[in-house]
């Protein structure tokens, strides 16, 4: 890093401009000292006192910068996206169950955890819901959660105890402040609609949900979180520029994992990575072959820190291999 850069980065900025300051002040001390021994020895003791100065601004920067890139790689802020898949109203009781598991987990961590849309099934279930999600690593903790999850249990509605199959499909899609993907205003159609549910009070009267569709991929986006029209704008959009990032990201990710020695997972919502058996009170990742029991405490109480400690773990060894 050079200077320069320093100066032209918002968060560096200012600390840039004391850098310079501390220069001119070690300039201006070499050309009023003049020949006197004692100036001269007063200048030195002030010069390395600026110096050290200067040293400690340089070392901020970086960590500021640095702090940056890592934020850039592993952004706080995300969008998850829970869908139910094959298996009817159970699937969509399935994703809630899900949402519900991120919820009780995002509570743990102390992130935020706000609903942006949801369509629900005859039975409170989720046939798709979405979530802003914001806090310290929660990219970089709930990134391995994008895939097929299955849940294998009899539902409350079977009454001759057969046990079910069915799933549900999660996407983690990260929100990066530093946007990869150019999205042309004429390439989106803005709609606007009430917010409000059926009846009674929920009925918000004022056209302030938003839906966006973005015509060169056929993707749509609505969002009702906020009460603002503005608002629910401003986030819509940045919604679509997390699920065309996702997708960027998803190819990127399928042409990568071929040459990586050990991997998680290639992060395609299309792929199966977990099965919830609960009679037998197992869930078993399928990418790195591993099994955990005690089903109540992590899907019902977001007990889920064994489950990312493990890819952790598997992602370190994978670098190390690659490294090595």
């Amino acid at each position: 890093m050079d200077i320069e850069s320093f100066r032209n980065n918002p968060k560096t900025s200012v600390i840039a401009s004391l850098f310079d300051k501390l220069e001119r002040d070690i300039e201006e001390l070499k050309n009023t000292a003049g020949d006197d021994p004692d100036m001269k020895e007063l200048a030195e003791e002030e010069k390395r006192s600026l110096e050290e100065q200067k040293k400690e601004l340089w070392s901020q920067m970086e960590d500021i910068v640095k702090a940056e890139e890592k934020e850039e790689e592993y952004p706080n802020e995300i969008i998850l996206e829970v869908r139910a898949g094959a298996g009817g109203e159970e699937a969509s009781l399935f994703a809630f169950n899900l949402s519900e598991m991120y919820r009780k987990y995002a509570e743990s961590r102390s992130w935020s955890f706000v609903k942006i849309e949801e369509s629900l099934s005859s039975l409170g279930g989720y046939k798709q819901v979405s979530f802003e999600m914001k806090g310290k690593d929660v990219f970089k903790d709930l990134q391995y959660e994008t895939g097929v999850h299955r849940i294998q249990r009899v539902p409350d509605t079977e009454k001759s105890g057969r046990v079910h199959t069915s799933t549900a499909s999660v996407a983690i899609m990260p929100v990066f402040k530093r946007s990869k993907v150019e999205i042309n205003p004429s390439d989106v159609e803005i709609e606007f609609s009430r917010s409000g549910g059926a009846g009674g009070q929920n009925v918000n009267k004022v056209e302030t949900a938003v839906q966006l569709l973005h015509k060169p991929s056929g993707m749509m986006v609505r969002c009702t979180a906020e009460r603002s029209q503005l608002k629910n704008r401003e986030r819509a959009f940045s919604i679509l520029q997390a699920k065309l990032e996702a997708i960027q990201r998803e190819k990127e990710e399928r042409e990568y994992s071929s040459n990586r020695k050990n991997q998680i997972g290639t992060a395609d919502r299309s792929e199966k990575i977990r099965t919830y058996n609960v009679l037998q009170d197992r869930i078993t990742d399928h990418r790195i072959k591993k099994s955990w029991h005690g089903i109540e405490s992590i899907m019902e109480e977001g007990g889920l820190d064994p489950l990312i400690s493990a890819y952790h773990a598997v992602e370190e060894l994978a670098k190390n291999s690659t490294d090595s």
